[in-house]
């Protein structure tokens, strides 16, 4: 099997090129920058320009399997320009996969394993989210996720099985919202967000990483929910990052409206709950490695070798 990815140097990409790599399994990647570029037997780079539907049909060679990570960043303030280029982002690099595949002339690839979010849930502090959910989030979020998956759905027509997978809270010292959650405890300042009892639904990034090549592998076809068995509230979630991180919390929860002062409508990433069920994948046969947050911070920020504290990086 060879698997072509697309966000290959991103976060949750580097972590599935490693997971791969241990199985054997050779990657081709697309990326936007000519100089990311690199050759070697088992990972293969090809230039892609989705906005312009630009992409080396050569990456296709040999493929029977295609991850898609590509799409900017929503952690960044929602101008109308943003919002735009984070929907356009999504959908464009969908659309250039497809036709590529279809211009190709590749009939090996027998499943698309698209990222999705749990943003596409309503914000709720009491319902608990499986993937049969009707209610969509009314906002931005919602919108996006919902246009998303409908994209990727669209391979269907080339013959090609789809999984979407709805990534919650990723729990990495390598980025993502984590080291921007531990810098402010680190330095005493740590506080809970908001009234601290929305919950968040979070994974490990290396359980993340084995779920999208466990889709791959199994064929899997549907939504998945993409998150840890337990999510938090998160007062919760602060409290144990600052446990295992040992400093004190004696700040107020930082109140919400700051936040929207602050952030604008972005403070939805901050503010919204949701309680999500990840039952469909385990039944799947998917088994987690980390499945309390604790144990999962604990194995993000101390050594294993000496059992301390290792230093957190924002």
């Amino acid at each position: 099997m060879k698997v072509l990815i697309t966000g290959a140097t991103g976060l949750v990409g580097q972590a599935i090129v490693e997971v791969l790599n241990r199985r054997g399994i050779p990657v081709n990647y697309l990326t936007t920058s000519k100089g990311k570029i690199t050759s070697s037997e088992d990972f293969q780079g090809y230039y892609w320009n989705p906005s312009k539907a630009e992409i080396d049909l050569d990456c296709f060679k040999d493929v029977q399997a295609i991850i898609n990570l590509a799409g900017t960043s929503i952690a960044k303030r929602w101008t109308p320009q943003h919002r735009k280029k984070v929907l356009s982002s999504r959908l464009d690099s969908l659309r250039t996969l497809k036709k590529g595949l279809g211009d190709s002339g590749n009939k090996e690839v027998e499943c698309l394993v698209s990222a999705s979010a749990i943003g596409i849930y309503p914000d709720s502090k009491c319902d608990y989210y499986e993937e049969s959910e009707t209610k969509l989030d009314d906002g931005f979020l919602g919108e996006v996720v919902s246009k998303w998956e409908a994209e990727a759905d669209t391979f269907e027509k080339l013959g090609v099985d789809v999984a979407k997978i709805r990534i919650g809270l990723v729990l990495s010292r390598d980025g993502g919202a984590l080291p921007k959650m531990a810098l402010p405890v680190k330095n005493f300042i740590g506080a809970p967000i908001g009234s601290g009892d929305q919950w968040q639904s979070w994974i490990h990034i290396e359980d993340l990483a084995q779920m999208f090549a466990f889709a791959v592998e199994n064929n899997l076809q549907g939504t998945y929910n993409g998150v840890a068995p337990n999510p938090v509230t998160n007062t919760k979630l602060t409290k144990e990052l600052a446990r295992v991180l040992d400093r004190p919390l004696w700040m107020p929860n930082v109140p919400a409206f700051v936040l929207k002062v602050v952030l604008g409508k972005m403070s939805t990433l901050l503010l919204a709950s949701q309680r999500v069920s990840n039952k469909k994948i385990e039944e799947e046969g998917f088994a987690f490695q980390y499945t309390n947050v604790c144990q999962a911070l604990k194995s993000i920020y101390t050594s294993e070798e000496e059992g301390v504290p290792a230093s957190v990086e924002a």
